[in-house]
């Protein structure tokens, strides 16, 4: 998938469009992450701008007024990075894939007040194709702001479409993140459109060029418009302040930080200081100057004829901690609006080409998963279960709302309704996390002995992560090295399995058969060794069913791929092609919003203390940066997605040439070799991707 797109840049921001959201990024608290722009080089392009004084954009080039340039998907882009040289970039995308690029913004002058160098319009065309057909800006294209997280960019804000108004900071690089999402039924071909920039003042209120050029007489209605964002942010502060009766002081202290945040939002917006501006909105460009003096950059996708399938290839299931959702949007368990959220954040999740399953924690690690929360008989439950987008789903062991009934019947009335279903081929139970010692394990063993009363075709999914230095089923204590790997010390070894620990974790299957169909290992376990993979897989029975996943928790650390904050966009995506080359047939997250308590939707983010920042946090809540309910990803969910659609496109090259082959042209571009080998840069994935569309095309 090569990227192109003429650019033809200079742009920056840091706040957001005429929602009025505004750049106030939302204070989290953690360990600090990583640095910025791995891979990348710190030249660049000096400012040689001559302008002095005050400057009107209305006048002056927006190329003399701001830097762009472009940067792909894996790059992190911070607010340091300097300007780069503007180069032709196109884009390459199968049908039902996303593919995404970088536009980096940074001011050359400043032109605007109250501490920001100015603001620019951003506005998007639809892609269109010599024969007519379009890909829609706001259904196929989407713009999103990338808000730093810990001092790191990573949360993906979403902008107005087609239009968006951005306040540049000074001295700073602000990136917008550019995603194609391409329709299963687009025709193929080469689709062309482009992004218009224009420097704009500060205080001239929110003017979307899409009026000013195509719709000038409606731009009398804009004002009530802008009333209705202004009153509705207003009237979420005092949802978040009331009632207040009864309410614990910490969480009032949450609720008035919140709204206080949402003041200032809506205070420093640009909408809101132009509604009430003594001297009224400055005099409108005209269309020959914003023709004249923006900047056009022009967007190139090619689109060719294979589909990546509806189904994934490799089932990603990623874990929704349903007790967060409880607490910070204060649904009650089993309420109507319990239902709604889950509901939202499943059908949100699903575009991501992962199979999300919710959970809640018991004791010694024991878990209740389930993906849909409705019974087996539900229409609901038949909607989840069945779409094509989910390649696995997990059946909860008991009831997830309480009905009464016992665990016993609910158990064997789910599993027989279930099992008459086309789609009982992708269901799994998930029991119990880590065990630890026999006891865990017989608990495990009773369980999944009577689901297989049930339906002696269920598969029953195990994860384990004791490794070479440990007894699986003995307490441990556990230790760091220098090198951050962890170190696990065994117990009191009383019940070996074999004469040392690593034979002992290859022997974990034998003991655990046949309660357990899907083994999953930790990748912190096998650390840069992939001769342990191929132990594991040896020990397993495929004509059996049995399968081997993988899972990455707390570890491995850097340099090995993982999804922690500060990492490389490439240890991100490589994730997947350890997956890929480790012949893993599945992979299981532990949990993607996994963030603090909090009682309040908007309250400030907190990753867990004594985790890594990051990790079990892959999405955030939307309302903790503007008045949206809809989630906002991370670049590090992004960078998973596309992992997952490399891995489609390696799944096409194995099926024409075989799994060697595929494995071979890895090695080939130097995209991925191995954990602690894999590409730093961009390149090798483009590589692999048009060498893929080259050979499979016809």
């Amino acid at each position: 998938m090569a990227i192109k797109v003429k650019l033809c840049l200079s742009v920056l921001f840091n706040v957001v469009p005429g929602n009025p959201q505004e750049v106030i990024v939302p204070p989290t608290e953690g360990v600090a992450g990583g640095g910025t722009a791995y891979g990348w080089g710190d030249s660049g392009i000096h400012d040689s701008s001559t302008l002095r004084g005050i400057i009107d954009p209305a006048k002056v080039p927006s190329t003399d007024l701001v830097h762009v340039w472009c940067m792909p998907s894996t790059a992190t882009v911070g607010p340091h990075d300097m300007p780069r040289p503007l180069e032709p970039v196109s884009l390459l995308a199968a049908r039902n894939e996303r593919e995404s690029i970088q536009i980096a913004i940074r001011p050359k002058v400043y032109w605007g007040g109250s501490g920001i160098a100015g603001a620019v319009q951003v506005q998007c065309t639809d892609l269109c194709s010599p024969a007519g057909d379009r890909l829609v800006v706001g259904q196929s294209l989407a713009l999103r702001r990338v808000v730093p997280v810990l001092g790191v960019p990573d949360a993906l804000v979403p902008l107005d479409m087609p239009v968006s108004l951005i306040s540049l900071s000074p001295g700073e690089t602000t990136t917008i993140w550019v995603s194609i999402d391409v329709p299963s039924a687009q025709p193929p071909g080469q689709y062309e459109g482009e992004l218009i920039i224009s420097a704009t003042k500060a205080d001239s209120g929110f003017l979307p060029l899409f009026i000013l050029t195509h719709h000038r007489s409606a731009a009398q209605c804009l004002g009530k418009a802008e009333k209705h964002n202004l009153y509705r942010e207003l009237r979420n502060c005092l949802e978040i302040v009331e009632p207040v009766d009864g309410k614990p002081m910490d969480e009032m202290v949450e609720r008035v930080k919140s709204a206080a945040t949402s003041l200032r939002r809506v205070l420093l917006s640009p909408s809101f200081a132009d509604f009430f501006s003594e001297n009224g909105p400055v005099d409108m460009m005209d269309e020959d100057a914003i023709s004249n003096l923006s900047i056009h950059l022009k967007l190139s996708l090619t689109v060719w004829d294979f589909v990546l399938p509806a189904t994934p290839s490799l089932p990603a299931v990623i874990g929704i901690s349903d007790t967060v959702i409880e607490d910070r949007f204060g649904v009650e368990h089993g309420s109507n609006e319990w239902y709604e959220a889950l509901d939202q954040h499943f059908k949100w999740l699903l575009q991501y080409k992962i199979s999300p399953y919710f959970c809640r924690w018991g004791d010694s690690m024991r878990v209740l998963t389930y993906t849909s929360p409705w019974p087996a008989d539900h229409p609901k439950s038949d909607e989840y279960l069945s779409d094509p987008r989910l390649a696995a789903y997990a059946v909860p062991h008991s009831r997830v709302v309480s009905c009464g009934d016992t665990a016993e019947d609910y158990l064997q009335r789910e599993v027989e309704i279930l099992k008459t279903k086309s789609h009982w081929k992708k269901a799994y139970f998930y029991l119990w996390d880590e065990p630890l010692n026999v006891e865990h394990y017989d608990s495990l063993r009773s369980m999944a002995a009577e689901i297989h009363v049930y339906a002696p075709d269920a598969r029953v999914l195990t994860t384990y992560y004791c490794g070479a230095n440990c007894h699986p089923f003995l307490s441990l204590s556990v230790t760091y090295s220098n090198t951050g790997v962890m170190r696990l010390m065994p117990g009191p070894s009383d019940a070996p399995l074999a004469p040392n620990n690593l034979e002992a974790f290859l022997k974990v299957p034998e003991y655990l058969r046949p309660h357990t169909q899907i083994y999953c290992t930790s990748e912190w376990v096998l650390g840069n060794r992939e001769d342990l993979a191929k132990d594991i897989i040896a020990e397993l029975q495929p004509e059996s069913g049995e399968e081997w996943w993988t899972y990455v928790c707390l570890g491995p650390s850097d340099p090995l791929p993982n999804w922690h904050l500060g990492m490389r966009g490439t240890q991100h995506r490589a994730v997947m092609w350890r997956v890929w080359k480790e012949g893993g047939t599945g992979f299981l997250y532990w949990g993607a919003n996994c963030y603090e308590k909090a009682t309040v939707a908007s309250a400030e983010i907190r990753f867990r203390r004594g985790l890594p920042p990051g990790d079990g946090v892959l999405f955030y809540p939307g309302e903790a940066f503007s008045s949206s309910h809809e989630p906002v990803a991370s670049l590090r969910l992004e960078r998973l997605l596309s992992g997952l659609q490399d891995i489609e496109y390696l799944q096409l090259y194995a099926s024409r040439f075989g799994r060697d082959e595929s494995l071979s042209l890895l090695e080939k571009t130097g995209m991925y070799l191995g954990p602690e080998r894999y590409t730093h840069e961009h390149m090798p994935i483009d590589m692999m991707r048009s060498e893929i569309f080259r050979t499979c095309r016809s």
